[in-house]
């Protein structure tokens, strides 16, 4: 019959679906416009969902792990040896001793340990008699005998933590500054490598080359972010160190050096910086470089007065990102760096930074709640809240610059 008077089928069965409705609702019956429940896009929903809680989760665990563990670094005592014994045994209540001479200057106020009770110095008399108060932290006074040897305490302050420039652990010195210090030195030597690099190639992937270059030199450029890390350690030691030698001189480039580590890190950031601002380059019409070449300007003015300030807010989401790469990098320095933290301007010396310095101590034979192990968590959180802060200040500057077209 449709077909008798020409009407094509699917116009009928339209005019038929609007027939049906137009008499549902004058019966009074609701009409709803939510789409039909497919199960396959009901489950993928729930799948993404999971994976977005799960992240969330996953974050939150990594921070109450960092938070715990470097919590222990800044409340538990640190205990080192004084050399000192007791001169003769003490009861439950004695509150005033002897001890041997020749060790520790001991100083009121200061909180020591006999076995595992906990004492503070109340009072000292001739150097060698102290006034205790007993049975602090949560320890029983005990009787100790002669010659049980004495250990005095300390807790690291977070003033101690961000302004000492001495990092050893052993010896009682919780400075971050040398390890953070180098941090920094070869991130910044690596975003001077990368960016001008990477910026340079972006803009001549989308504003020079052809499509077949494009498809061509892109790939091949993204290939660095896949080389592992080591070898690139590998590459700064053996090739890019010599050739720094060469340039300024072996007496005045060290075989482990700050400087070559940081450059080799700059090339390996390039790929994230050039992949990202050509995507942020490319992003911004066509109608705008039309605009301004119908105006006169060159494809050079073009660029720098129009596509560059357009696509600011991916270009700097690129540099943040590779600062953090940066940041977060740890076997090239770990390889290239130097071992043993050191506070130096001097990017040819030797210097570990908090990456290297927890590689190598990670891999040590480090137990369990020592004061290495602490410290290792707030060295950690402390990259951590770096990367953080680096992110919320790109997302800052995205947000803030950004040009909707």
């Amino acid at each position: 019959m449709e077909r008798e008077l020409g009407m094509p089928t699917g116009q009928s069965a339209t005019i038929q679906r609007r027939a049906t409705i137009a008499d549902r609702l004058a019966g009074g019956e609701q009409a709803t416009l939510f789409k039909k429940p497919r199960m396959g896009e009901s489950v993928i929903q729930a799948i993404l969902f999971f994976c977005g809680v799960l992240s969330i989760f996953t974050t939150l665990g990594i921070v109450l792990v960092l938070g715990t563990e470097s919590l222990h670094l800044f409340t538990d005592y640190n205990w080192s040896s004084t050399n000192n014994g007791l001169l003769s045994e003490i009861s439950l209540s004695t509150s005033q001793f002897d001890v041997s001479s020749g060790g520790h200057q001991f100083a009121v106020g200061e909180t020591m340990r006999i076995s595992e009770e906990i004492m503070r110095i109340t009072s000292v008399i001739d150097l060698d008699t102290l006034v205790v108060e007993r049975g602090l932290e949560g320890t029983i006074p005990i009787s100790h005998p002669a010659n049980a040897p004495v250990f005095v305490g300390e807790k690291v302050t977070l003033t101690e933590f961000f302004t000492n420039t001495t990092w050893q652990p052993q010896a009682g010195e919780f400075g971050i500054i040398p390890l953070l210090t180098s941090t920094l030195r070869a991130a910044t030597i690596a975003m001077l490598v990368a960016v001008p690099l990477g910026l340079g190639a972006a803009i001549y992937l989308s504003e020079y080359a052809t499509p077949r270059v494009r498809a061509t030199l892109k790939p091949v450029l993204e290939l660095l972010a896949g080389v592992p890390t080591v070898v690139f350690g590998y590459f700064a030691l053996t090739f890019m160190t010599p050739l720094l030698r060469v340039i300024f001189g072996q007496d005045t480039v060290q075989v482990y050096n700050v400087a070559s580590a940081g450059i080799v890190m700059g090339i390996m950031i390039i790929p994230t910086i050039a992949s990202i601002s050509e995507d942020a380059l490319s992003a911004v019409p066509r109608a705008l470089r039309e605009a301004s070449y119908g105006l006169g300007a060159t494809r050079l003015e073009t660029i720098f007065r129009i596509l560059l300030p357009a696509a600011l807010s991916g270009i700097v989401a690129a540099f943040i990102l590779g600062v953090s790469r940066a940041v977060g990098e740890t076997m090239i320095v770990a390889i290239a760096a130097g071992a043993g933290p050191k506070f130096t301007g001097n990017p040819f010396e030797a210097a570990e930074t908090i990456t290297g310095h927890i590689a190598r101590i990670s891999t040590g034979d480090i137990s369990y709640g020592s004061i290495d192990y602490n410290s290792l968590f707030a060295l950690g959180l402390t990259l951590f809240v770096m990367t953080l802060a680096l992110n919320i200040l790109s997302s800052v500057i995205t947000r803030r610059f950004r040009e909707i077209y």
